[in-house]
């Protein structure tokens, strides 16, 4: 019997028909693609730079140019002091910027009052360790209705108008990428930072103890929740924003909250609706004079938006509405956020129930 052995051409010849059955079967089978393969694209240098925009403590990133404090005090009345007051001083609507800090803090580097229990208000520039921070803050984020619509001149303008406000520069006083970092040197609380060394290092002592809480652990967990009269509809109706299916549904927030147990199974609150405190007497006084004096004035324009909507506006929107009196004196009452933008509404609180109606009646009439 005669034994055959394979030549090396045989054994090339066998091994391209292995290869060729194999990738014939591997085609047929393909791997099936990721998929976040076809999301999104590299961003582009354009858009990058667009990001790209902050200011570091070193005020790298800081573009060149200046704006004196003049310009400032133009720019700080048409955008900034409907907000912030004339002189930085108000916090009808935020907290305010200037006030709290003296001639000695610019010497000291650290301002005196912020050691106190008993003064009435930080401000900004009672805080403000880094100007970077105030220009970069500014530059991205200011007026807060159009942010980043502010020239580079502006927002030095602006910038160096706070200065001159806290008495840090002198009134006719023009700020530039090339005396900034002086300027730092005479800020107030510029040496306040306190550096808190034992959340970075591993070596140190946790932060928490945990040993009591792996006691006693036995007994029933109780999870419950609520939401403060002020803040039930500062995001909007909670029942609208909640999926359709399982078995948690969201709270309709513009109605009064609800008092009892809640069956988790059904999502159901079993109680009836608490019932509104008894309204005080009439004060008398006209819708305009109430909005005035609740400080609904502050963010909202008769007829030109502010922070808010002008009155105007919301009548337009909602004078086909027969509901829009209810929703709105709870908006009111409650708070709101997300029907005319990101900007919350603060509740109100200095308003009676009756006074609030009284509002509403006048608002949806025109604010006539």
């Amino acid at each position: 019997m005669k034994h055959y052995h394979p030549t090396a051409l045989t054994m090339r010849v066998l091994a391209t028909a292995f290869l060729t059955l194999t990738s014939i079967g591997t085609s047929a089978q393909p791997a099936a693609p990721k998929p976040w393969a076809d999301i999104g694209r590299p961003a582009t240098t354009t858009e990058i730079k667009a990001w790209d925009i902050d200011v570091r403590a070193d005020f790298k990133g800081l573009p060149p140019g200046k704006g004196s404090a003049e310009k400032g005090m133009d720019v700080w009345e048409a955008k900034c002091a409907s907000c912030h007051g004339t002189f930085g001083e108000s916090n009808e609507v935020f907290t305010p910027i200037v006030g709290g800090t003296t001639q000695q803090d610019i010497k000291t580097g650290r301002v005196a009052n912020l050691a106190r229990t008993d003064f009435p208000q930080r401000t900004s520039m009672m805080k403000l360790s880094q100007l970077s921070t105030l220009w970069d803050y500014i530059n991205r984020a200011m007026p807060w209705n159009e942010p980043k619509s502010l020239t580079v001149e502006e927002v030095y303008a602006v910038t160096a108008f706070i200065l001159a406000l806290a008495e840090v520069v002198p009134d006719d006083f023009v700020l530039s990428h090339e005396n900034i970092a002086e300027v730092q040197q005479r800020l107030p609380n510029r040496d306040g930072k306190v550096e808190y060394k034992g959340m970075w290092l591993v070596s140190g002592k946790p932060d928490v103890q945990g040993d009591a809480c792996m006691k006693n652990c036995s007994g029933e967990a109780k999870i419950t929740s609520i939401l403060p009269d002020f803040a039930r509809d500062a995001h909007g109706n909670l029942a609208e924003q909640t999926r359709d299916f399982g078995p948690y549904r969201g709270a309709d927030t513009t109605r009064p909250a609800l008092t009892g147990t809640v069956d988790q199974a059904r999502g159901v609150t079993l109680a009836r609706a608490r019932i509104a405190p008894a309204e005080p007497a009439a004060s008398g006084k006209s819708p305009a004079v109430l909005a005035k004096e609740a400080n609904c004035l502050a963010c909202h324009g008769v007829e030109q938006a502010v922070v808010g909507p002008s009155l105007v506006a919301i009548a337009r929107r909602y004078k086909d509405d027969k509901s829009a009196p209810e929703v709105l004196a709870g908006r009111i009452r409650n708070g709101a956020q997300g029907t005319w933008g990101p900007v919350p509404m603060p509740g109100n609180t200095s308003l009676a129930d009756a006074e609030i109606r009284s509002v509403v009646t006048w608002i949806m009439e025109g604010a006539k």
